[in-house]
């Protein structure tokens, strides 16, 4: 059973910068992914960022593009989300998710993940 931990969110001002964690416990099969999601009040939860460690390759939404980077530890089990130039309209709460046997194609369907944090509040200021 994979178990996924999320830290380092918090509040912050417009133009500001934050990093998410996320640590993995438990043991993935095949080509897996970890990705980030996100929820703001009244909402759908929504992709924001994804990593396969197999061949390294990542994915954002457009809505971040340029701005969020995802990155992973494999020592450490551990993925990150820099997140740069926030906006208040990145405020929402911050989910961890991981899946087993991946492709590049579902990375963005929350559907698809069975493995899910807690979740991080990040809040932007005006």
């Amino acid at each position: 059973q994979v178990q996924l931990v999320e830290s380092g969110g918090g509040l912050v001002q417009t133009g500001d910068s934050l990093r998410l964690s996320c640590a993995a416990s438990g043991r993935f099969f095949g080509t897996y992914a970890l990705s980030w999601f996100r929820q703001a009040p009244g909402k759908e939860r929504d992709f924001v960022a994804a990593i396969i460690p197999t061949g390294g390759h990542t994915y954002y939404a457009d809505s971040v593009k340029g701005r969020f980077f995802i990155s992973g530890d494999n020592a450490k089990s551990t993925v990150y989300l820099q997140m740069n130039s926030l906006k208040p309209e990145d405020t929402a709460v911050y989910y961890c998710a991981g899946a087993d046997m991946m492709s590049q194609y579902s990375v963005g369907r929350a559907s698809r993940y069975p493995y899910w944090g807690q979740g991080t509040q990040v809040t932007v200021s005006s």
